[in-house]
């Protein structure tokens, strides 16, 4: 990826996550540090966490390392302001919180590192990613099972701010390892169906509560069949809306070069422009 100039106006101490640390410090500073930052709470920037995740997959998704580079460091923001306020509260701290991570890490890779965290034995470690990948698993469902006694139930522990279609493949992940699931993507595809079925009855018979909720049902389904066949839901619908992007935006473009105003474009005309752009866009 290359190396970057410093930015201006950085601070005269060394760029490391000290440096980070320190200012989060000062910003919280309740007399000398800044307004905004010392009012904050874990709840009142939680949902930047989840902006500045999504904005680090657009940059690489358009594969602009600067931009990637920004945002990874507003992401690092997010970490260090959350460690601080926890810190603040007595709570936990930033070494807390990298001690945990390289802890687990470290259990989770037994295929690399022994259990006082030095190498395994050369010729003694895994190298199939799918092994490694159902090791990771199991690992983690040990985890789970020791922390049972705190958790209220089987599906507890997935995070409610999580997409709902995240959410929807990792609820029926949890409660596949229980053997609650089908053994055949073929078998979902089926339940998708059942679901569109009910959607259609809904609309025909039912309240726009019974709508919604069936709409939900399907979207579960679909999420749950998308698990089945190792695709990323969110990645999957992301992949959809860019498509949907791309096309509507030649259609316009089409009508435009016609001298029409999209705005004015009966159905049947757009529909046909929709065409032509798909069928370009085979050959």
């Amino acid at each position: 990826m290359g190396s970057f100039a410093p930015a201006p106006n950085v601070p005269e101490f060394p760029l490391t996550i000290d440096a980070l640390l320190t200012l989060m410090a000062a910003l919280r500073d309740p007399e000398t540090g800044c307004p905004w930052d010392v009012a904050q709470t874990h709840a009142s920037i939680a949902p930047y966490a989840v902006e500045e995740a999504h904005e680090v997959v657009d940059a690489i998704e358009r594969d602009d390392a600067d931009n990637l580079r920004d945002e990874l460091g507003d992401l690092l923001l997010q970490v260090v302001f959350h460690a601080r306020l926890a810190e603040e509260a007595g709570r936990f701290t930033f070494a807390d919180v990298v001690a945990a991570i390289v802890a687990k890490m470290i259990r989770r890779h037994p295929h690399v590192f022994a259990a006082d965290g030095g190498p395994v034995p050369a010729g003694s470690s895994l190298r199939d990613p799918a092994a490694v990948e159902q090791q990771w698993a199991a690992i983690k469902a040990e985890e789970r099972a020791g922390r049972s006694e705190r958790r209220a139930g089987p599906l507890d522990g997935i995070a409610r701010a999580l997409p709902a279609l995240s959410r929807a493949e990792k609820l029926s992940a949890r409660a596949a390892t229980y053997g609650f699931d089908w053994s055949d993507p073929a078998d979902v595809v089926a339940k998708v169906r059942e679901e569109t079925d009910e959607v259609a009855d809904a609309m025909a018979n039912g309240t726009p509560e019974d709508v919604a909720e069936e709409l939900g049902d399907l979207l579960f389904s679909v999420a749950n069949l998308a698990r089945h066949l190792g695709i990323d839901p969110e990645y999957s619908l992301s992949q959809g809306n860019k498509k949907f992007e791309r096309r509507f935006t030649a259609m316009a473009a089409l009508i435009a070069a016609q001298g029409k105003a999209l705005e004015e474009t009966p159905l049947d005309a757009m529909e046909s422009a929709w065409g032509a752009v798909k069928l370009t866009e085979k050959e």
